[in-house]
């Protein structure tokens, strides 16, 4: 039997799963996805955006990998300076289970205009707490909550994060909650 792709715009407030915790949102809402269906990588239950679905635990393995680009857009609590843009590129020491971590080189570049994604269903704060900025993190590495901790690291923390591509593929003007079955992923 051929193996089935999808295309996935993860909303926030859903787990990158299809079985689990009885009381949290997951995927197989949105769609009646093929038997042995699998995320490739994560979006934690607050990130948003796109997310590949296979049935090819070989594609799965290969977008993982550190040969496939993953780009984010990040919204960070006050304005991202030069230097922060710097650090996060050269690599930064993050946690990861309770053990240090150097990431690898990144593409980071700030982002104006900010992106136009619609409003999340949970407000992130009010203005009054100061101003916020855009980020684009390029990375070919994918450790847990890895975006968030390296904007922490630099003094910027993470207020809303969107994977907006994987390798060619781009989230583009997909809705949040849609799904497009693809032939493959073109990668």
């Amino acid at each position: 039997m051929p193996h089935r792709h999808f295309l996935i715009h993860k909303p926030y407030g859903y787990l990158s799963q299809f079985v689990g915790e009885a009381k949290k949102k997951k995927l197989g809402e949105f769609h009646d996805f093929p038997e042995g269906i699998m995320a490739i990588g994560r979006l934690d239950e607050d990130s948003e955006g796109l997310l590949l679905l296979t049935t090819d635990g070989r594609m799965s393995e290969y977008v993982r990998s550190q040969k496939v680009e993953k780009e984010y857009y990040a919204q960070v609590d006050g304005l991202m300076t030069e230097a922060a843009l710097n650090h996060m590129q050269a690599g930064v020491e993050i946690g990861i289970h309770g053990e240090k971590f150097l990431t690898s080189p990144c593409v980071a570049r700030r982002l104006d205009p900010a992106p136009a994604f619609a409003p999340r269903t949970r407000k992130i704060r009010d203005d009054r707490h100061g101003p916020t900025s855009w980020v684009s993190i390029t990375l070919t590495e994918g450790k847990f909550r890895q975006i968030r901790k390296m904007t922490a690291a630099v003094g910027f923390p993470t207020l809303r994060l969107f994977r907006v591509r994987v390798g060619a593929i781009w989230l583009g003007d997909l809705a949040p909650g849609a799904v497009v079955e693809v032939p493959d992923f073109g990668l």
